[in-house]
Parts: structure tokens; sequence; C-alpha cells
């Protein structure tokens, strides 16, 4: 029987967190401080390199301010949201010869409010399971400048629900780029050497 993908909540997480002095979701907070994943940093945010990149290319945006999660990000927080999103634009202007994907996990399994700045070839031994995959490639992704108009418009973020996370992370396998759909990851991941260079 295939185990199915759970989405945590936020307040889960943090729990665990605070529950366990060394628990793996408070792993960005130690990142950080790190030198040699810190990318970049200014009086707002700091860029790091992830630990267990998806993609050839992988970095998280993280604000200094301790906002847990997208879920906790107020309409004050649009200045910061969208300073985020041109941190990784920028980001992704330095690498012209790659596309990127950016945004926000609808469930996030780390602490720490992060932006996601991905390439989309997703050639990485890091990608190894369906959940990965589709933490990416369906609407579990919260694109960031769909989340920046959103709460420019409506003043908030409008959250999906835990159950409905779930059913994306248990979706089947589909290439981001074409209408393949892969028998299982090995099949996906080398289906996706067809598409680097291109």
């Amino acid at each position: 029987m295939k185990r199915k993908a759970t989405a945590y909540t936020s307040e889960q997480l943090r729990q665990s967190a605070t529950g366990k002095k060394h628990h793996w979701s408070a792993g960005l907070l130690k990142s950080i401080e790190d030198p040699e994943c810190k990318v970049r940093e200014d009086d707002k945010i700091v860029v790091i390199k992830d630990k267990y990149p998806k993609a050839q290319l992988h970095y998280l945006v993280l604000p200094k301010e301790d906002i847990p999660s997208i879920w906790h990000v107020k309409k004050d927080h649009r200045d910061l949201l969208t300073h985020m999103h041109e941190v990784a634009c920028d980001l992704a202007e330095g690498h012209a010869d790659h596309e990127f994907f950016m945004g926000y996990h609808a469930m996030p399994s780390m602490q720490r409010l992060h932006l996601h700045v991905i390439s989309t070839d997703f050639n990485s031994p890091c990608l190894k399971t369906k959940y990965h995959w589709n933490s990416f490639t369906t609407r579990f992704f919260l694109h960031s400048q769909d989340v920046c108009n959103q709460l420019r418009v409506d003043g908030e973020i409008k959250k999906i629900s835990r159950e409905l996370s779930t059913d994306y992370l248990n979706t089947k396998l589909k290439c981001h780029k074409c209408s393949t759909q892969p028998k299982n990851m090995p099949d996906l991941k080398r289906h996706l050497l067809t598409h680097i260079g291109k």
C-alpha cells in the first residue's frame, strides 16, 4: 500500500520544533547564520542556498523578521513580500541561461517564511519523491507574483486547506514542460533530461 503525503500545519511544526531542541523543521534558522550557505543579505532579508536542492539552482529568500510561514503574513508585510520577490527576480536574472519558479509551499515543512527560487530543470539527486516533485509543479506551489498581487488587492492570502494541499502532493506525476505522464520518479528524471538545453 502506497503512503500518502501529509501536509502539516505551521502550528504542528512549531510545536515539534519547540519540543525538540534541534528539530529538523528549525534547520533554516541555523542556515541563515551559516556563512557557507549565505548568498546575500540586506537589512530585511537573507538569501541562502537550499542544503538539499531540488534543481541545479535552488535558493531560499528569508525575512529577518520572525514570520513562521506564509500563513502568518499580514497586510503590513506587503512591502516585505514585494522586496523578497524583487530579490528573487534579481537572483534569476543572474542566471539568464536558466528558467525559474519563484514561490511558497502551501504547507511548508520548515520554520520561518521562505521563498523558493528554483531552476526548472529539476536536475538534482535530492529530487527523490513524487511529493518533492508535486510540491513545485502543482497548485501546492504558490507563485510569488500571485501571492504579492493577492496581498495587495485583498489584504490577505487565501488559505489552501490541509486536505487540498495533501491532494496536490498526491497528484499523479506529470512533466511540467509537456504532456508526458511518467510512471515513476526514475522515469520522470530520465524524461526531464530530454528538456535540458532546449
